[in-house]
């Protein structure tokens, strides 16, 4: 992996490289365009209508592809990579059937706002309408859930659009732009030359704030009593942590990250109240239903956050702070909208806010009710909880880690129990809640982070979604961690039939499922798998110190509920606490 790396040329070299015109090949027109936006690893599958794209690929050394085993592992690894980076993901598939297995990642990322490039292999531009083998409609498909779309009809254009793609995918509110290539127009040759700037009437996100609206969260901080920062992913986008650790130590008000934006600001932090909503803390949704002020960062009030909306904070005047002007009064009314980039403004704000000096007693309570409201389980000697093992994973990597996760209870315990201070250190799929998407996400983390640790939490159901990607893994010596939390059964859909169906358990069996260990060894990974806390703890030990990739299969117990809870229906402060209390 890092040898790969170390082949590619810099932006410079290339544009050196190629600075003289040539007459070149749609397909090497991309390959060029890729590289000088920078990318260093593109992941795909190929077929038909790409066949001239990757014979583009047949021998040339500077361009980096991963060979996934599935057109969806693809597209979440580039996503992870996306995430974990900063960067834009990149992934190809070929026309139909590989076009459409990219869906569910597209969507994953667009509700996200996760920046992806995606290049599909269209049928011969004359074949296009007529239901030939392996045609469909992807931009037509993809157009809700696509920031953007190119259906490319000259191979001039090719360049122009690939620069306006990254352009677009990584700037204003971010997301999955989709370029369409037909077999013909790859094929087709003209001449090629580096693109270096982008013109694009009509597209001009606004980033800096207006100041007047910045004035009014400065006086209603101020006036606040008990004010309370709700922070979600888009300060993690825009790469404001530092300026939110300034505007937090400034202000000493109260932040509570949602799921997305876990890791903008230090979790072990006296001021962090944990992340809110269904599976958030009591101190986190109690802090916001009895605010004066709910300042909203880079959030777009999910409703797993607001819970019953009619009932969501309601005695706080709410500001909300996005760079996308439509997310803005779209679910929760808002008092003070502030259209922009976080991190502009925020550093506009910080030069401007005091001290909440008003928020004294308040700060005293929110100490008083973390201290009185953790997040508690019940340890056992005799069983594997699935508590305890994150915690496990937390200690032994120093909560340095780059931490993927699938959806279900594992991810919420995966929240709870890895404290993270670090920005970009959680994967996971928020908005969409895609199953299958923790373990190739893991991979394009990996690939974009070669020196860090990167664990990849997994339920049993999720890992079988995508777990043919494990072949990558041995080929490419790609040195995730898998942790995989077998309960034998599909734990979240378990838990509701539990609490809100009256127990009718209806289709969540999956004992069923392989022999992880042997699966992930039948692939060439090592395996482990643990069913008490001296084997968990000795298992995981060898798995981090092994060189390579490494599975290890946490047995735990099948009755496990994730608590708080907050049911549908219900406002975030009526929570099911469960048994611990």
């Amino acid at each position: 992996m890092s040898a790969q790396s170390a082949t590619l040329k810099s932006k410079e070299e290339l544009i050196e490289k190629w600075s003289k015109p040539e007459v070149i090949t749609g397909s090497e027109m991309l390959l060029r365009s890729l590289l000088l936006e920078g990318v260093d690893c593109v992941f795909g599958y190929p077929g038909g209508a790409v066949l001239y794209i990757y014979d583009a690929m047949y021998g040339f050394s500077d361009f980096n592809h991963l060979l996934t085993r599935h057109e969806q592992g693809a597209i979440h690894a580039a996503d992870g990579y996306a995430r974990s980076t900063g960067k834009v993901g990149v992934c190809i598939a070929t026309s139909g059937p590989g076009a459409t297995n990219l869906v569910t990642g597209i969507a994953t990322a667009y509700m996200d706002s996760v920046p992806l490039v995606v290049i599909t292999g269209n049928v011969m531009s004359s074949l296009i309408g007529t239901d030939a083998f392996q045609e469909a409609d992807i931009v037509g498909i993809t157009m809700p859930i696509t920031k953007h779309s190119y259906f490319v009809r000259n191979v001039e254009d090719l360049p122009r659009i690939i620069h306006e793609a990254f352009h677009i995918a990584n700037t204003g509110r971010k997301g999955p732009v989709l370029i369409d290539i037909p077999k013909d127009v790859s094929a087709a040759k003209a001449l090629f030359q580096p693109v270096k700037e982008v013109h694009l009437r009509g597209y001009n996100p606004t980033v800096q704030p207006n100041r007047n609206q910045v004035d009014k969260l400065v006086r209603a901080i101020e006036e606040s009593e008990r004010p309370v920062l709700l922070v979600g992913g888009g300060a993690i986008y825009s790469g404001a942590h530092e300026e939110l650790y300034e505007f937090v130590t400034k202000t000493q008000i109260p932040i509570t990250t949602t799921l997305l934006g876990l890791g903008a600001f230090p979790t072990g932090h006296e001021l962090h109240m944990g992340f809110p909503g269904m599976h958030g803390t009591w101190t986190a949704n109690t802090a916001i239903q009895n605010a004066d002020l709910l300042i909203n960062i880079g959030a777009r009030f999910d409703d797993r956050v607001t819970g019953k909306l009619s009932g969501f904070a309601p005695h706080a005047k709410i500001v909300h702070i996005d760079i996308d002007p439509a997310e803005i009064g779209k679910n929760v009314p808002t008092d003070i909208p502030i259209v922009g980039d976080v991190k502009a403004v925020l550093q506009v704000a910080n030069k401007l806010v005091k001290r909440a000096d008003k928020a004294d007693v308040w700060r005293t309570q929110i100490q008083a009710w973390k201290a009185s409201k953790p997040f508690k389980y019940i340890d056992s000697d005799k069983e594997l909880k699935p508590q305890w093992v994150v915690s496990m994973i937390h200690e032994t990597t120093k909560g340095d880690a780059i931490v993927t996760t699938d959806v279900g209870q594992h991810q919420m315990w995966a929240a709870q129990y890895y404290p993270f201070n670090k920005p970009r250190s959680l994967i996971t799929s928020g908005g969409l809640g895609t199953m299958g998407f923790g373990f190739p996400s893991a991979i394009g983390a990996q690939m974009g982070n070669p020196d860090r640790t990167v664990v990849s939490i997994n339920g049993d159901g999720g890992m079988q979604m995508c777990a043919q990607e494990l072949a990558i893994c041995a080929i490419n010596n790609i040195p995730v961690k898998i942790a995989v939390l077998n309960n034998q059964v599909l734990g979240m859909v378990r838990q509701w039939q539990e609490l809100i169906h009256e127990n009718r358990y209806s289709h969540i069996d999956l004992a069923g499922s392989p022999d992880f260990v042997k699966l992930a060894e039948a692939y060439g990974v090592r395996g482990f798998r643990a069913t008490n806390k001296e084997e968990a703890r000795r298992a995981w030990e060898e798995a981090l110190k092994h060189p390579g990739p490494a599975l290890v299969e946490f047995v735990v117990r099948k009755e496990e509920n994730v608590y708080p809870m907050v049911t549908q229906g219900s406002t975030i402060d009526q929570m099911l606490m469960g048994d611990s209390e």
